[in-house]
């Protein structure tokens, strides 16, 4: 089983921009030196707690102080922007990174985003299944480019004006080939979204704030939607997210990861439990789907999804995890703000070094 790293990242209000941003560097940069397989970072234009704006200009101040992780968009919103761009600019990046490139997309889910840039009224969703296909055809053809797909708003062309002598009207190619890793992350119970990624041969990204009993509802889909397209889905390419604090004491690790008023973990799901009542998705925070509202407290959802305690508890508990929702490829460590750096970084140390040998000794790797 890989190790990775996502982010969204999220901080308290009242920190220095500046400040959070160099934090959220520092932490890419530690993973990196511990060995993590990936970091995927995410974004928002309007939101103070998710203050990342662009996750891909983000991750390219990492790339000449990184080593070997992979660096992915945590998503790039497509509804945010024309998806040539998207190509072309994911192309140099991936370039520039010598192939460590993912992207990692989504429609974009917060409804500020979308009014500031004039779209909320739009179906983002159609929007980003339009932008998908679009930046994969654009990336497999050759210039002269004239992408009209059907039901699709994105006219991509360059028929009128493309000059191969003069060397215009062409778009670079990412270096890897046939193309980068797409990754899609998967927020929702029984996603069907989950089965048009198999069907394009994307790889999920199972969410962190989902209960294990929701996370094991997306490989069987992921499955269908593979075979749908005459492919064999491989659990390798499945990536599962968790909200993980590991410390050197019991007592440390329950106090940090959950108990103290200023925790970060209890900020981070404070947040989530504020942002899913309002936009009425609580029913990710459910035990079962009729579940009332009213039985749905910050305390049960620190105690549901947070994964707290010694290098040997976490990591009986990952395996114990790992039971109950199937076998997959990558477990993905979940950023936090880092209130006390000394425990954020003791943290991750500790997962890369003792939890993850730990886990993998377990399952035979």
């Amino acid at each position: 089983m890989r190790l990775g790293y996502f982010a969204m990242p999220l901080h308290p209000t009242g920190r220095p921009w500046q400040e959070t941003l160099q934090e959220d560097r520092a932490n890419v940069v530690l993973a990196d030196q511990l060995g993590f397989h990936d970091a995927f970072i995410g974004e928002h234009l309007t939101d103070v707690h998710e203050n990342v704006t662009n996750s891909l200009l983000f991750l390219a101040t990492l790339i000449s102080d990184t080593q070997q992780i992979r660096l992915g968009t945590g998503t790039t919103n497509l509804s945010h922007q024309h998806p040539a761009l998207v190509a072309i600019n994911s192309a140099m990046f991936d370039t520039l990174s010598g192939g460590r490139f993912i992207l990692g997309v989504s429609p974009g889910a917060l409804a500020s985003d979308a009014e500031i840039l004039g779209i909320l009224d739009e179906d983002r969703n159609k929007m980003f299944a339009e932008a998908v296909d679009v930046i994969t055809a654009l990336w497999a053809a050759e210039p002269p480019y004239d992408i009209e797909l059907p039901d699709n708003r994105f006219v991509v062309s360059t028929r009128r004006t493309t000059d191969a002598e003069m060397g215009v009207g062409i778009i670079p190619k990412p270096l890897q080939t046939p193309r980068p890793e797409i990754v899609g992350t998967v927020v929702a119970p029984f996603s069907k979204g989950v089965i048009a990624m198999g069907q394009k041969d994307f790889h999920p990204l199972s969410a962190n704030f989902l209960l294990p009993q929701w996370v094991a509802t997306h490989w069987p889909n992921y499955v269908e939607g593979k075979q749908s397209a005459g492919l064999v889905a491989d659990t390798a390419d499945w990536r599962v997210a968790r909200t993980i604090f590991v410390a050197d004491t019991h007592e440390e690790a329950l106090r940090y990861g959950r108990d103290d008023p200023q925790s970060p973990y209890r900020f981070y799901y404070s947040q989530m439990f504020k942002k899913m009542k309002k936009m009425g998705r609580l029913e990710l925070f459910k035990t079962s789907r009729d579940q009332p509202d009213d039985d749905v407290t910050l305390e049960g959802v620190l105690d549901d999804l947070v994964i707290a305690g010694t290098a040997d508890e976490v990591a009986e508990r990952i395996v114990g995890f790992r039971d109950e929702v199937g076998d997959f490829g990558e477990l993905v460590y979940a950023g936090m703000d880092w209130v006390d750096e000394r425990l954020g970084r003791r943290s991750m140390e500790l997962m890369a070094q003792n939890v993850m040998p730990a886990v993998n000794s377990h399952i035979g790797v």
